[in-house]
């Protein structure tokens, strides 16, 4: 059995610790932007008399799951598939897993566009490998800059008449249809019309794509088919999805946002991922 875990923090280092220890071969991937990193110092963490840092917590756990054999990968998650096991899509190439545990955060991003949150369902998605189907032969674009956004645009681009990806004034990424402008609200009737700029034009677009930033939990579940409520990950008591083997620890999970609840979060995992590979 092979197990991976994406996010590199306490959650997803505490469930890759209880998998390593019962010799289940473990990979963590890691695109060192753990919110832990951003904590100038941890005081109400159990074990630190003088307190602890983020980086030095979060460094910490990563050498100690690489002490017990663990493998850990950097790079950027950027799609994920399943079909009687797991397939991870990175800027890295492709990564495979019977089991997969998602521990990089609640990091959905949405810009502070007009129109967004009214068309949402209507035209705007999150997700183009789910509503590709529903915009084939249309002009349909892509809010984001990086390797998420390009994810999904060259997703889009397999079923869609053209592509564009729209940076909101962001720099522009490697490809070759993409429009800088800052927007200023999407507009249309039943469904999405036209993307409206700042500088007064506009662009009909039929569907609009939103890919900020990197591929969050949440992001990652919808694309795998778990239920979520929209920002979260549903789980069950042991942490365990909607869908067979793949489970959410951590922020991503919901819940006290606290280093303590990652570490029982990925501990629940961890030994609910090592009760059923001796079933």
């Amino acid at each position: 059995m092979k197990v991976m875990i994406i996010g590199g923090g306490p959650a997803g280092v505490s469930a890759g610790l209880y998998t390593l220890r019962a010799g289940i071969e473990t990979t963590i991937i890691t695109n060192n932007k753990s919110a832990l990193l951003k904590a100038e110092k941890i005081d109400n963490y159990y074990g630190f008399a003088e307190g602890i840092s983020g980086e030095e917590l979060y460094t910490n756990g990563l050498e100690g799951f690489k002490r017990l054999g663990g493998r850990v990968i950097e790079a950027e998650v950027t799609g994920a598939g399943y079909d009687e096991g797991f397939t991870l899509s990175t800027d890295k190439g492709e990564y495979g897993a019977d089991v997969l545990v998602l521990a990089n955060g609640a990091s959905r991003k949405t810009p502070d566009i007009r129109g967004l949150k009214e068309f949402e369902g209507r035209g705007v998605s999150y997700c183009a490998v789910c509503d590709a189907f529903f915009y084939r032969g249309k002009r349909v674009a892509v809010i984001g800059n990086g390797e998420y956004a390009l994810h999904e645009a060259h997703i889009l681009e397999k079923t869609s008449s053209e592509v564009i990806i729209l940076t909101d004034g962001k720099k522009a990424p490697a490809y070759e249809n993409c429009d800088g402008r800052k927007i200023k609200a999407i507009e249309g009737g039943e469904g999405v019309e036209r993307v409206v700029f700042e500088d007064g034009e506009s662009a009909e677009i039929s569907g609009i794509f939103v890919a900020i930033g990197t591929a969050g939990a949440s992001d990652i579940a919808v694309k795998l088919g778990a239920l979520t409520d929209g920002r979260y990950v549903k789980t069950d008591e042991n942490m365990l999805t909607s869908i067979p083997g793949l489970y959410a620890v951590g922020d991503c999970a919901g819940g006290l946002m606290q280093v303590a609840k990652a570490v029982c979060d990925g501990a629940k995992a961890g030994v609910d991922i090592v009760r059923r590979g001796k079933q």
